[in-house]
């Protein structure tokens, strides 16, 4: 079995920073660089005051106690290929936005980059792992590149570990997860190479919560069975892996104003695309109907504001606690919060926006981007980024909880009350506050998924 003593992650964002920190903080016999072409990234990850490039609570901990041991970031990409027994491709894979099936499709180019990349620079034989997010057979696609690109003395073996990291408990999920699906050939190599990945995995994870499947099966039950006949994969493993989730329960049914985030509606939208891809038309409209769902919900939250509003929000101020699209994390990609924003643009209101996290210069491109025909000047004349809760529900006519912060839960209501022109109103999207005691303090109270009447 080939042993891992150098790894390197090309990919220095969400998945491949704090995955591959946690490994070099419980590895500290394995020498792990992160390489990524974005010298300003690169340089936040090595910053003095570890001001780095993305929030996660617990990261600046574990990126603290391992850089400069055996934690590196570089922009050398090459060296860093040329240097690793095995190498994790952790890059973006956006949702296509032209050509063939724009919309639906991942956008795989980055992946495709990174693997001739590999293929060109390496010099002897690599275990890659393929990390990002993206859809069953990619790395049976990889393999195909490399085989036909390797140098004589270079063999691949290509391995498939997908990331179940939730923002947010990222860190946590690393420390603690509740499994690490890897999947292999099944021939003696693919298997060897296995083994090497869950003996690195094996230093702080159970070996029972390994998990080592088929190639295919380690991507994304009924609407299932028929793409795992159509691909090759077995059903028994998918639903195995999948039950080994323990956000599928009570932490998973949560009503809400609406998911977001990179992965969920790229995954879903890319399941849709292989549905379709293999002809498989009414899988393809089951789940596409959950992002449609999702568009609905954020639809009919704004449309009860503007409703309770008495059927108009112009001129009126509104507050939007929260960006992220959830808490403990800065990440804005997919955020309700920006659907509901823009509909409160069209309606000619006046928006307050306050976040603990997420950096103006985000917000201001994040909006711009919705509303490509608006100028960004324009949009600044109706939306407000204020620096504390106080201050975004000063004047406001109804606040509206969109990211789930735990602050939200211990502000001085009494307080934005005051502040507030009445009647005040608070719209919860996040089932996050005491709707009863801040009706006793005056407010008018609507709860995301309760009938309850103001």
């Amino acid at each position: 079995m080939p042993r891992v003593n150098q790894i390197c992650c090309i990919g220095a964002g969400y998945v491949g920073g704090p995955t591959c920190a946690v490994i070099a903080l419980k590895c500290p016999h394995i020498r792990v660089t992160i390489v990524d072409l974005n010298q300003a990234r690169i340089d936040a990850w090595n910053s003095p005051d570890f001001n780095l490039p993305i929030y996660e609570p617990g990261l600046e901990d574990v990126v603290r106690k391992a850089r400069g041991r055996n934690l590196f970031f570089s922009t050398d990409v090459d060296k860093g290929i040329r240097d690793a027994d095995l190498i994790f491709v952790s890059v973006n894979t956006p949702t296509k936005k032209s050509g063939v099936g724009a919309g639906f499709a991942a956008d795989l180019n980055y992946v495709e980059l990174a693997t001739r990349r590999i293929a060109a620079t390496a010099t002897s034989s690599k275990i890659v792992v393929e990390k990002s997010t993206v859809p069953c057979r990619t790395a049976e696609s990889m393999r195909t590149i490399l085989d036909a690109n390797s140098k004589p003395n270079a063999r691949f073996d290509i391995l498939s570990n997908p990331e179940f990291l939730a923002e947010g408990t990222a860190i946590d999920d690393l420390f603690a997860p509740d499994r690490v699906l890897i999947g292999s050939l099944q021939t003696q190599e693919g298997k060897e190479a296995c083994a090497a990945l869950s003996e690195v995995y094996q230093n702080w994870v159970p070996k029972e919560r390994i998990l080592t499947v088929g190639l295919c099966a380690s991507a994304s039950i009924n609407a299932l069975s028929a793409i795992c006949e159509a691909t090759g994969a077995n059903i028994a493993e998918v639903a195995h892996s999948i039950g080994q989730d323990s956000r599928i329960g009570p932490k998973f049914l949560r009503a809400s104003v609406g998911f977001g985030g990179s992965c969920f509606q790229k995954d879903i939208l890319n399941l849709v695309y292989l549905s379709e891809s293999l002809n498989l038309k009414e899988v393809a409209e089951y789940w596409k109907q959950v992002v449609t769902m999702n568009e609905y919900q954020k639809r009919r939250f704004s449309k009860r504001v503007v409703d309770t509003l008495f059927n108009t929000i112009t001129g009126k101020r509104i507050a939007v606690l929260g960006f992220a699209f959830k808490a403990d994390t800065g990440d804005t990609r997919e955020s309700a919060a920006i659907t509901l924003i823009r509909d409160f643009q069209q309606e000619r209101a006046l928006v307050n926006i306050y976040d603990p996290q997420v950096e103006s210069n985000q917000i201001w491109a994040d909006l711009n981007e919705a509303s490509p025909d608006v100028p960004l000047a324009a949009i600044q004349r109706q939306v407000f980024i204020c620096s504390s809760a106080l201050e975004a529900c000063k004047n406001a006519e109804a606040v509206i909880i969109a990211t789930e912060w735990a602050e939200f839960k211990t502000i001085d209501w009494e307080a934005v009350y005051a502040g507030m022109n009445k009647p005040a109103f608070v719209f919860d999207g996040r089932l996050l506050v005491d709707a009863d005691k801040l009706r006793s303090i005056g407010f008018k109270v609507t709860v995301i998924g309760r009938g309850e009447r103001l």
